[in-house]
């Protein structure tokens, strides 16, 4: 027999509830100002000058309205963004906190989730008719910050453990080893290319090769290298259950495989071009426990937002088995087993990713 709910309110459930759901209004409210913090200079000109600023120094120094910086900072500070001191009334931006918001090669560096929140608001109207099953919404139709803002926030990620902690993780630490000797590479789902070129800059003996599915990101990617000038490195538009190439010696996969519309299907392909011998694939996923229960906190409620909105829609418009963001360990083992691989080992947990090592 089915129990209704209680028709009795409790009022401390409901105080609870409304705290959340203003905690909520509040960071989506400030959003779009850390946003017109980091296009305006805001935040870099009071990390450059690294001191207590007035309210018209930072206005004269970043050429922006003073009475609309002082409302901004107003924000800011009731934020826990910008300290204050109220005797001078001048306002700091601790370095801890620059890191985060206006240093662009920090391994901290949120603004770009900013920008990718950003394109949810855009998409409201293709949201809506894909929840109606009036429309599929694949990666390549969302607003450009989508792919723009997550390729930034994944640089971040990169640049902290990807050669520092991700890689001398694999095979016992030998795939570092090999690398500086010299092996060939493929990077699936390479997006703007920022993790190839990370790893052909530190190790040039090798050859790298990016493969994405998204036209425009594999000429930004092809961009970045040309910036880079680097010899060892190019980008190719090319499906994961398709990407040409034979004995790789090391495959990688960096947030991407949940997205995909047949992540099977792209291993089973690993498998088939992959060196048998000592050919090593690692999977980089977002982190996230087996079950919704366990996944209850800030980075499950960011990913999960995410995965409604882009990762799960993106598989479906490719009629996939939408793995989504928190798939888990669980979920990612059995589509490399079902693949034909027969080593999986998870060698890496961080706040944001799990790394997964797997082998023929």
């Amino acid at each position: 027999m089915n129990q209704e709910p209680s028709s009795s309110i409790n009022k401390t459930k409901l105080q609870e509830f409304i705290n959340k759901a203003v905690n909520d209004i509040a960071a989506s409210s400030t959003a779009m100002l850390v946003i017109l913090g980091e296009r305006l200079g805001l935040y870099k000109a009071m990390a450059q000058e690294n001191k207590y600023l007035s309210v018209q120094e930072l206005a004269t120094k970043t050429g922006t309205n003073a009475r609309l910086v002082k409302e901004w900072l107003g924000n800011q500070v009731a934020s826990g963004y910008i300290e204050y001191n109220p005797s001078t009334e001048k306002y700091f931006l601790p370095p801890e906190h620059a890191l985060a918001l206006s240093n662009s090669n920090s391994p901290v560096y949120i603004q770009g989730a900013f920008k990718a929140i950003k394109s949810y608001f855009k998409d409201e109207e293709e949201f809506v008719k894909m929840f109606k099953n009036e429309k599929t919404f694949s990666w390549m139709e969302h607003h450009p910050c989508m792919a723009e803002g997550w390729a930034e926030f994944f640089k971040a990620g990169y640049i902290g453990s990807l050669l520092d902690v991700w890689i001398p993780s694999i095979d016992n630490g030998k795939i570092l080893q090999r690398l500086k000797d010299g092996i060939n590479v493929a990077d699936v789902g390479c997006g703007f290319g920022f993790s190839t070129v990370f790893m052909a800059k530190a190790f040039p003996n090798s050859n790298f090769i990016g493969f994405d599915f998204d036209k425009t990101s594999v000429e930004k990617a092809n961009n970045l290298a040309k910036r880079e000038n680097l010899n060892n490195v190019k980008f190719q538009t090319a499906s994961a259950t398709e990407f040409p190439g034979t004995n790789y010696d090391f495959i990688t996969f960096f947030d991407c495989l949940h997205d995909m519309g047949d992540p099977q299907g792209a291993l089973t392909h690993v498998l088939n071009v992959i060196n048998k011998e000592d050919g090593v694939c690692m999977v980089v996923e977002p982190y996230a426990q087996n079950k919704l229960e366990e996944n209850i906190n800030l980075i499950s409620k960011t990913y999960y937002a995410a995965s409604t909105l882009i990762c799960l829609p993106n598989s479906l418009a490719f009629n996939g088995i939408a793995l989504g963001a928190q798939a888990g360990e669980e979920k990612i083992r059995d589509v490399v087993k079902k693949s034909g691989f027969t080593y999986f080992k998870r060698v890496v947990d961080t706040p944001i990713n799990i790394v997964y090592e797997i082998k023929p």
